[in-house]
Order: C-alpha cells, then structure tokens, then sequence
C-alpha cells in the first residue's frame, strides 16, 4: 500500500463526501458575508477604505493565530468531533454580533469576526484533509473542486442574502445621512446597525443545529498518523514538518493565493462604487465573483485528472489570474469590474490544487502540515487591507476610481509567486512515491 491515512472501510464514500459538502457550504455562507459586511460597517460604524478592511483583517488573523490550538484540538477530538467544535465556535463569534449591533462598536464586531474565524480554522484543518484523503490522490483536486461548489454556491447566496437585508435602500440612506444633524444622524446609524441582528440569529441556530448533527452522525474517523510502507519508507529520516520544502512553499503559495481570492470578492462592491455605480447594484457583484468560482470548479470536476493534471490546472489558473489582472488595469470601469469578477474563474482552481500537491507524501506529519496551510488563509488577513491602504493613499493624489483600480497591481506578483510554484516549487525536495487508491 501506499497511502497516508487510513478510513474506515465502508461501503460509499457518498454519505461523507454529502456530510462535509454541507460543511464547506457552511463555512462559505459565513466566509463570504464579508463582502458585504465590509461597506455595511464602513457606513454603520463610519470608518475609511483601509479601516473596513480590518473586517477581513480579524477574521483571517484566527486561521494564523489558531493553527496550533487547531492541531491539538483535532488530537484530541479527532477529526470528526473536531468539526462540532468548529461549528460551535462559529455560532459563538456570530452571537457576538448582538452586543456590537446594539452598541455599534465596531471593535466588538471585530471580535466576533475573530471568534467565527478561529472557529472555521479548526473546521477547515478538519474537513480539507478529510475530504483531501477520501480517495484516490490523483483525483484529490476533482473531489475538493466538488467540494468548492458548495462552499462558492453559498458564496454567492450569502452577499444576496445579507445585502438584501442590511444594504436596502442604502443609497437613499446615506444621501439621507448628509442632511440630518448630530442627533439625527447617531439615531438613523444605530437602527442600520440594528439590521444584522435578525440574520446572526438564524446563523447561530443552524450552526447550533450542525453542530449537534455531525457529533452524532455516522461520519467516519480517520487516521493520519499510520503510513503504509512506501510512505513510510520515503519519511524514515524525517524529524520535523520544516524536511519538507514543497509544503512550506506550499503554505506561502496558499497565503498569497488566499489574498488575491479575498480581495477579487470582497473589494469587488466597493470597486463599483468608486465608479459611481449604486451601492444598490454594486451589492450584486461580489455574487458575480463567486458565480465564475463555481464555474471553474465545475470545469475542473469535468477535466481533472481525466484530461488536465491538477498540477497543470494550477499553471493555468494563475496564468490566467496575472493576465487578467493586467487586463482590468488598463480598461474602462466596466471592462475592469468585468475582469476583476472573472479572476473568480482564475482563482477557482487554485484552492483545489494547492492543498494535494502540498501535502503529497506527509504521512504522519499530515496533520501538522494541514494546520500550517490553514495558517496560510491568515493571507487575507493581510493583503486585503494593503489594498485598502493603497486606495486611501493613492486618492490623495487621483481620484477614487483611478486609485482603486491602480492598486489592483498588488495582484500582479501573487498570481507570478503561484506560477512559480506550480512549475518547479510543488517537487521541492519531494521525494518519489508511488501513490494507490485508498478505499472506503
């Protein structure tokens, strides 16, 4: 044999794989409400482009800050109860968002965004691996792309949902806000605070809900910590996960990946805007984003591995991801936005096939190396608010349509980085293994 996990023997793999779609689609919903919680907290809370992008700044910084306690977590659980724990934690942060609505204290916010943050990290270690394992490693990136259309099918739904609910009538409330006074203004700011509320109830419930139905479902454990022979052998004189090159730099390439991901959805809204396009139809267009991402996970069901490797479809994906950028910067509004939506197929792919070339032939350290590429979504912890940085610098001497899309170049090396490390960073010290289907 040579795999680095072992299952369960059973008899489809169709009832685990349906349990953690569920889950993907889960923590897609509450990954991507951030594009709209971005321009619904720059107004309710009054702040400027690079203090609303710590929305993504505390939310992210949990997948850094916990990849650790995710690690020891999942030893304790298991990867199953793990994913509960997860959900728990999740239904938490998003309580949370009660007290900062009815105080409308952005820090509290920033709080609770943490806490879901921290509670996806320990789902994501759980679930990437599970699903990474459930079958053949050829085909590892087909199975996460199915698993991407869950998670991005939720991602579309969840900015529609949230937007519909506390950006209704926006243009006509900020238009409003000019001509009130101090008193007026405090009053109309809190009651848009307030619109949050009602949506965080029903998320914590469901989550509550999960929580309680994966604990006591019939999900499978699984075992990293068993290597087969060949695995085994290739690892005997390995110590630690850092004897490993190719999953360190996957973890950077993951951690800038995540990044370029995260801005191309969620700075998307605010794009339009500083085209002058109404808030009231620029809310659609992080939808669109998220529409081409589950386009191109359904290319990449239909092509990997049977006519495209998942090392290939990387290479194309980040080609695709520099020319486009370039592409929307140096085009009209529409045109650009346009380009920007469709970096959404371009980042499709990279996810999917980031995770099995990274974490090829781990064996027992495949835990531990699960947990460090977690840490690497703290990438959109980072990069998102540069690019907010760079909008409000550069408007000081353009204006705010020139600025934001002059600051899309911060792209531009990310998708150039990934390129590299789908050529020649993914066989970085890696040694030859000859992979066989593990069954269940």
């Amino acid at each position: 044999m040579a795999a680095s996990a072992t299952i369960p023997q059973s008899k489809s793999t169709l009832g685990p794989t349906l349990i953690i779609g569920v889950l993907f689609f889960i923590f897609g919903f509450v990954t991507w409400l951030n594009s709209v919680l971005i321009p619904y907290l720059k107004i309710a809370c009054e702040l400027n482009t690079f203090q609303s992008y710590f929305v993504t700044s505390a939310f992210y910084i949990a997948y850094l800050l916990m990849a650790k306690p995710s690690a020891w977590l999942l030893n304790i659980f298991g990867f199953k109860n793990g994913m509960s724990v997860g959900l728990i934690l999740i239904a938490a942060g998003a309580l949370l968002f009660i007290p900062a609505a009815l105080t409308r204290t952005y820090g509290v916010f920033l709080i609770g965004l943490f806490v879901q943050g921290s509670g996806l990290a320990v789902l994501q270690s759980a679930s990437n691996p599970y699903i990474t394992i459930l079958g053949p490693p050829e085909s590892a990136a087909k199975r996460i792309s199915i698993m991407g259309i869950f998670n991005k099918c939720a991602g579309v739904l969840a900015p529609l949902a949230l937007g519909a609910v506390v950006l209704k009538d926006i243009d006509g409330f900020t238009e409003k806000l000019t001509s009130l006074n101090a008193a007026q203004k405090i009053a109309e700011l809190n009651e848009l605070a307030a619109r949050v509320i009602l949506p965080y109830v029903i998320i914590v419930v469901v989550l509550v809900i999960l929580a309680v139905l994966i604990y006591f479902s019939g999900l499978p454990e699984i075992d990293t910590d068993k290597e087969d022979e060949a695995v085994a052998a290739a690892n005997s004189n390995k110590t630690s996960i850092t004897q490993f090159p190719h999953l360190i730099l996957g973890v950077v390439a993951l951690f800038v990946y995540v990044g370029a991901e995260v801005i191309a959805g969620d700075s998307i809204i605010g794009y339009g805007g500083a085209h002058d396009i109404p808030l009231s139809t620029s809310k659609y267009f992080a939808s669109g984003t998220l529409a081409c991402m589950v386009i191109g996970y359904i290319a990449g069901i239909l092509f990997i591995p049977k006519y495209i490797s998942q090392q290939k479809a990387l290479v194309y994906s980040a080609i695709l991801g520099a020319v486009l950028t370039i592409i929307a910067l140096f085009t009209p509004k529409y045109v650009s936005i346009a380009c920007i939506a469709l970096l959404g197929l371009a980042n499709s792919l990279m996810w999917p096939a980031l995770w099995p070339l990274a974490l090829a032939g781990l064996g027992r350290f495949t835990k531990i190396g699960s947990s460090l590429l977690v840490m690497g979504i703290a990438g959109a912890a980072v990069f998102p608010p540069i690019y907010g940085l760079l909008v409000d610098m550069t408007k000081k001497t353009a204006g705010l349509a020139e600025a934001s899309q002059i600051s899309y170049w911060i792209l531009v090396p990310i998708y150039l980085f990934i390129l590299y490390y789908a050529l020649a960073g993914y066989k970085a010290g890696k040694a030859v293994v000859v992979n066989k289907t593990i069954t269940v």
